[in-house]
């Protein structure tokens, strides 16, 4: 934890500046408090500080030249003593920049070294020659993930820096990244590939300064970006060049004690140390205690736990060269590590020596919450270079945010702000405000659903649904929205924005004390926007091709895209979260993203490709390009059989799993993060469940490339291709199968460790899960709610409390040895009721319908056969891995005592969450009275599904179009296939899937019904195969042959039928 304590310690002609850094908690980004040291008066801000200032005219009579990223040049007419910050606020002010404190004004000195303007001091006492000197816009503080950038026209101008970095030889790659990040700027500026017209750009734009030699690596790159718009290419760029070590360092020429030549630099996880472009230190914050230099010597300061000496010195150039990096250190030190601004300093009562300088801008904190509750309204922005004039500044879904969503408002165009100063632009090209505004109407892919819809200005309809949801997030214990959990303090109101501007709430009880309303329940999807016109459907569905093999083709495309999102949870989501706490040990990051990287990678252009392949079979590509497109098996064959060079890093999986786990028992700062990362909305499955996807995804690819095979006559052009695609995935799922089989049981039961209170070690080896779900113990009060867990050697009961957690205590455990299962419901007069005999109790329980009874029965019987087999007792790991309880062993029915401590469940406990995700399968299970399998589990993995859905209004004609992800037993939500994450979620063990009848008065074609008990919900679908495809999956897995197989005639069970 950090705090800039910056006080400057002086001892006369020693140190000249000081920046302390104390390792105190609450000071790192989101604690509670911190403190520090600004050079402003008590009470002051930045803008009273400027009109304070000594003026002795307001006339503007000092011309400054400022080089844009753009490379336009603008001259701003400003006041002869007019501070730093001034002129820095007016250049914002003229592009409309909301995120602009990322971006400072450098300029070069007399020894040509690049400075960042100072907001607190005069701008003629740091320029010298501020007529004749050029001075230019540049990103000062780089994010460690472009995600955390929330404006489209943000992510613009970083990718211009990059552009520049490249041009300049600052940001240093390999050719091939370098061909690939120009390829994405050509795409960004002159739109899809023309060999003709790339040629000629080339040879007029300098991007590289070996880029005659590169061309063809170039166009061979853009030929691959066909469609995507110019937002996606800035994102790409920023995505390969925050990977390059070279992103957003900037060296300063130094040497070491030895006198070795290095080069120092900093960036958001600490100051940097290279030889050559060749890193070779990091010292991060959390290791330094103060920064200081003296002359020409830079010291740092470490904690003296830390591997290396206490202090280090490096020697710089000169004292400004040195005075200058301490600057920027401490800079970029409360930007990314501080909760607030510095608090004013105190003025010193006698005189003082050395610099006062601190950070005086605002924190990245204060800049998410300025952008988050300030309320701007995003207007158009010119790109200068590309064929796309104007742009609305819209966050694009498509990309990478922050968990935490920005409601944005709207800011009238007469919001209070100082008289812009007067710029005229020295290029000839037309300035943004000569250009007129265009709000073109976005397209589904455009629409966040984290923001307001930023065309209709009219706010009165959404208004009073807005306020309701806000007094509704405002009430002691009210209600936590399905799919919405509150997974941060500083979260406003959790309204959803419909395309029509009118709000769509999803809102369902999730007070775990009211046992009667079930938090699991269908989401309320609001019958207000997004309908849609069925002239508009018609005509869509007559340009689609209607053959079975694309619709086939369309699915590989939809589940690919939700793969890729599933693998950016972890490239891109947990990888920033672990990097900003600084939370997972070298050795880990490195098996796990070394791992999972390259096959991400490798997906991104597989999708790529499935895209193209698509747009080009449907006839609405740009591409200039010829020829029988109407396949898929040419695609699927050439990628399976490079995925088959990934096997090793597949293998790698069961690894990757069991150290993470690991390093989570450990270390508490990892678990803590951990944690914290699951109850991020990205994270909308448990996060080891994603680093199974890629081999889960092999046997996705078996299973489709089956099912065209089997659509193709053996004469079709694309049966071989299809056929030696299926035999290459076939060789590598049979090499993963055991794999995946292992992998799958640590997965679930690291799951459940994590949801569990009183158990130490349950991935203990050798034990499988076998089943879990709801049964009712008989104790003195009654038959009582339990969750159970059967294991390949024991059975756990656990209770759920009514506090707000949702994890289980447990109970009680039986050990399998010697256990005795037998139906008793005459003797107990209990419907679906067994006792269970074993050797330290015998219980009763029952189940909820005589299915679920048989079912429970089966799998005790046979764990059961299996423990007798195993020459292992597992009384010892037992004893080592439940906490231990009185259990007494007797012949009689042990009739369960209920505590006050039981029935409240450990208030105190560390492993609580109050905010736990409510829709695993524990959860689901414990509310709707069912069980699930291990071999469900299986069944459900190879059901997944992707795909736009029409669901039906529930009081009017209406359909809302949405993109449905089905996996895990539920069906997520989300407005486009782009969201980061679920608008909402229906879990749907329970449910029947049916077609539906007269009664529903449906008029339409392809339409499914789903319904568990009085909630019913209808979706349609494109066509005849999806439809099918959708009720195949939904019956699948919600329905195994376990569920049906055990149907004894006694009983129509009216929960699973």
């Amino acid at each position: 934890m950090l705090q800039n304590d910056s006080a400057c310690c002086w001892k006369m002609g020693e140190i000249e500046g000081t920046y302390r850094i104390l390792q105190t908690p609450g000071s790192r980004l989101g604690a509670q408090k911190t403190s520090g040291v600004s050079t402003l008066e008590p009470g002051q801000n930045l803008l009273t500080a400027m009109a304070s200032s000594p003026a002795k005219a307001h006339e503007r009579d000092l011309p400054i030249k400022i080089k844009m990223l753009d490379n336009t040049v603008e001259v701003l007419d400003i006041e002869s003593k007019c501070y730093g910050q001034t002129l820095l606020t007016e250049v914002y002010k003229h592009l409309n920049l909301i995120e602009s404190d990322y971006f400072g004004i450098e300029f070069q000195n007399i020894q040509s070294y690049w400075i960042w303007l100072e907001p607190m001091k005069p701008v003629i006492k740091q320029v010298r020659r501020p007529k004749t000197t050029m001075l230019r816009l540049a990103v000062k503080f780089f994010p460690p993930d472009p995600g955390q950038l929330q404006e489209e026209y943000t992510r613009y101008l970083f990718a211009l820096q990059i552009k520049r970095d490249l041009a300049e030889e600052r940001l240093t790659c390999s050719d091939n990244t370098a061909a690939l990040l120009v390829s994405h700027l050509l795409q960004s500026e002159i739109g899809d590939f023309d060999e003709s017209e790339d040629r000629e750009h080339l040879k007029t734009n300098q991007y590289l300064p070996n880029q005659e030699k590169l061309e063809g690596k170039i166009l061979e790159f853009h030929r691959k970006h066909v469609g995507q718009t110019p937002a996606e290419s800035d994102f790409q760029v920023l995505e390969i060049a925050r990977k390059l070590e070279m992103y957003g360092i900037r060296f300063h020429l130094a040497s070491d004690r030895e006198g070795t030549k290095i080069n120092l630099a900093v960036s958001h996880m600490g100051v940097l140390v290279f030889q050559g472009n060749t890193k070779i230190n990091t010292f991060n914050w959390s290791k330094v205690r103060k920064l200081s230099f003296k002359r020409k010597r830079f010291l740092i300061k470490l904690h003296p736990e830390g591997p290396y000496q206490d202090t280090l010195e490096f020697l710089l150039g000169s004292r400004d060269e040195c005075k200058n990096f301490w600057k920027i250190c401490v800079e970029y030190h409360t930007f990314f590590r501080l909760f607030d601004q510095p608090k004013p300093k105190a003025k010193a009562v006698f005189f003082t020596r050395g610099s006062s300088f601190r950070y005086s801008g605002r924190t990245q904190k204060q800049l998410v919450d300025y952008i988050k509750d300030s309320g701007m309204k995003r207007t158009p922005y010119e790109r200068r270079h590309s064929k796309v004039r104007a742009s609305t500044r819209t966050s694009n879904t498509g990309v990478p945010k922050q968990s935490v969503p920005f409601t944005e408002g709207l800011r009238t165009p007469g919001s209070p702000a100082s008289t812009a100063a007067p710029f005229h632009s020295v290029h000839s090209l037309a300035s943004p405000a000569s250009i007129p505004p265009m709000f073109a109407e976005p397209s589904p892919s455009s629409l966040d659903p984290r923001a307001p819809y930023t065309r209709n200005p009219d706010k009165t309809t959404a208004a009073p649904v807005e306020e309701a949801g806000r007094k509704l997030m405002q009430q002691p214990g009210s209600p936590v929205l399905q799919g919405l959990p509150v997974d941060h303090a500083q979260l406003s109101s959790m309204v959803l924005k419909s395309p029509l501007g009118v709000t769509a709430a999803f809102q369902v009880n999730l007070n775990a004390g009211a046992q009667g309303s079930s938090p699991l329940l269908s989401p309320v999807l609001s019958d207000a926007g997004g309908a849609r016109t069925e002239e508009d459907d018609e005509m869509k569905r007559k340009r689609c091709p209607t053959d079975k093999a694309y619709f086939i083709a369309k699915e590989i495309l939809a589940t690919e895209r939700t793969y890729l999102k599933d693998l950016e949870v972890i490239t891109v989501w947990f990888r920033s979260a672990v990097i900003k706490e600084n939370a997972m040990p070298e050795g880990l990051m490195t098996l796990l993203f070394s791992n999972i990287d390259p096959i991400y990678e490798f997906h991104r252009g597989f999708l790529k490709e499935i895209e193209q392949r698509l747009s080009l079979w449907e006839g609405r590509s740009n591409a200039h390009m010829k020829g029988d497109y109407q396949r898929i098996g040419d695609v699927m064959l050439r990628n399976m059989r490079t995925l088959k060079e990934f096997t090793s890093y597949l293998q790698k999986h069961d690894e990757v799993l069991t150290e993470l786990e690991k390093a989570t028992k450990r270390l508490k700062k990892l678990e803590t993060v951990y944690k914290e990362f699951e109850l991020q909305k990205v994270c909308y499955l448990p996060l080891n469940t994603f680093l199974l996807k890629p081999i889960q995804r092999l046997m996705h690819y078996k299973l489709i490339l089956g099912r065209l095979c089997k659509h193709y006559t053996a004469e079709h052009r694309d049966f071989a291709d299809c056929r030696n695609a299926l035999k290459e995935v076939t060789e590598m799922t049979s090499q993963l199968q055991h794999s995946l089989i292992r992998l799958e049981n640590f997965q679930k039961l690291t799951e459940l460790q994590h949801d569990l209170i009183g158990i130490d070690n349950l991935t203990a080896p050798g034990r499988e899960f076998i089943r879990e779900g709801c049964l009712y113990k008989l104790t003195k009060k009654g038959l009582q709610q339990r969750m159970f867990f059967l294991f390949s050697d024991m059975l756990l009961y656990t209770s759920k409390g009514v506090t707000g957690t949702n994890q289980f205590k447990i109970h009680g455990h039986l050990s399998l040895h010697g256990m005795l299962v037998e139906e008793s419901e005459n003797e107990w007069s209990v419907p679906h009721c067994f006792t269970i005999y074993s050797a330290q109790k015998t219980i009763v329980v029952a189940a909820s319908t005589r299915l679920e009874m048989g079912k429970w029965m089966e799998d005790l019987n046979v764990a059961i056969e299996m423990a007798k087999k195993s020459t292992e007792k597992s009384e010892m790991l037992l004893e080592n891995s439940v906490c231990n309880r009185s259990n007494r062993s007797s012949d009689e029915v042990s009739v369960e005592q209920e505590s006050e401590d039981d029935i409240h469940s450990s208030r105190s406990s560390l492993d609580r969450q109050s905010h736990h995700r409510a829709n695993t399968t524990m959860h689901v299970c414990w509310y709707r009275n069912t069980s699930v399998s291990m071999a469900d589990h299986s069944v459900a993995v190879e059901n997944q599904l992707s795909g736009y859905l029409l669901r039906k209004f529930k009081n009017s004609n209406g359909w809302q179009k949405l993109w449905v992800v089905f996996t895990n037993f539920c069906l997520f939500f989300y407005k486009t296939h782009q969201d980061d994450y679920p608008l909402a979620s229906l879990p749907l063990l329970g449910y029947t899937v049916s077609c539906p009848v007269e009664a529903d008065a449906i008029q339409k074609d392809y339409v499914f019904k789903l319904q568990f008990k009085s909630h019913v919900y209808f979706f349609r679908a494109e066509s005849k195969y999806t439809f099918e495809r959708w009720m195949e999956v939904i019956k699948r897995a919600t329905s195994s042959p376990a569920r049906s197989s055990l149907l004894l005639p006694k009983e129509k069970d009216t929960h699973t039928d």
